[in-house]
C-alpha cells in the first residue's frame, strides 16, 4: 500500500522551474538534478531552517540551490561530491538569506518544538513532563552553543561526514572534530541531569 508524499507541493514544481528558468536544458541533466532534489531537499530544508530562516525561505533556498546545481551540471563541471556541494551552496544562500533579511528568525521556538514533539498518550502526566522538561534543556543547550558549533552539530546529524561539514561551513577538519566533541559533551552532561 502506497503512502502519501510527504513533501510540500512545491516538490512537484521543481522540473517546471528548470524549463522555465534554465534555457536549452538536458534530459538527463534534468532528471539528475531532480533525483537529488528529492534525495537532500528534506536534509537541506531541515539544515537551512536550522540556521535560521524561516520554512518558507528555506524552501525558496533549497529551490535556488537546485538550478544553481542544475547550471553547474549542465555546464560540465565536477560532480565529484555532490552532497558536499548542495551543502555548502545551502550554506552560503541560507547566511546571505538571513543576513539580507536583516533580522534572526528562530527556526522553532522552544514551546513550539515540545508541542510538536507531542505528547505520548502511552505515558503518564509525570513522564511527559519530565520528557518535555528535557527536552526543553537540550534544546536550550543546542542554542547556546556557538553558530558554528550549531551548524556543525546540524550538519552532523544530517548525516555529512567531517570532511564535508568542514567545506561546508568553512573550517579545517580538527575544528570539525573539537566543535562535534564539545557539543556532544555538553548535550551528554545535560541529559544526564
Amino acid at each position: 500500500m502506497s503512502s502519501p508524499p510527504q513533501n510540500p507541493p512545491f516538490d512537484l514544481t521543481i522540473s517546471r522551474v528548470i524549463r522555465a528558468v534554465v534555457p536549452g536544458r538536458s534530459e538527463s541533466t534534468e532528471c539528475e538534478t531532480i533525483g537529488l532534489f528529492d534525495e537532500y531537499r528534506d536534509r537541506l530544508l531541515r539544515y537551512v531552517v536550522s540556521i535560521g530562516l524561516s520554512v518558507h525561505d528555506g524552501e525558496d533556498v533549497v529551490q535556488e540551490v537546485f538550478l544553481s546545481l542544475f547550471r553547474h551540471l549542465k555546464m560540465g563541471r565536477s560532480r565529484d561530491n555532490l552532497r558536499g556541494w548542495v551543502f555548502r551552496v545551502a550554506h552560503n544562500l541560507a547566511l546571505k538569506k538571513r543576513n539580507g533579511n536583516q533580522k534572526r528568525l528562530a527556526s522553532i521556538g522552544v514551546e513550539q518544538s515540545i508541542a510538536l514533539a507531542g505528547a505520548d498518550s502511552g505515558t503518564n502526566p509525570e513522564t511527559q513532563f519530565e520528557n518535555n522538561e528535557r527536552r526543553r534543556r537540550l534544546l536550550a543547550v543546542t542554542q547556546a552553543l556557538a553558530e558554528q558549533d550549531r551548524w556543525c552539530l546540524y550538519l552532523r546529524a544530517e548525516g555529512l561526514r567531517y570532511r564535508e561539514i568542514a567545506a561546508v561551513v568553512g573550517i579545517s577538519l580538527g575544528s570539525v572534530s573539537n566543535s562535534l566533541a564539545k557539543s556532544m559533551e555538553r548535550l551528554m552532561r545535560e541529559n544526564e541531569r
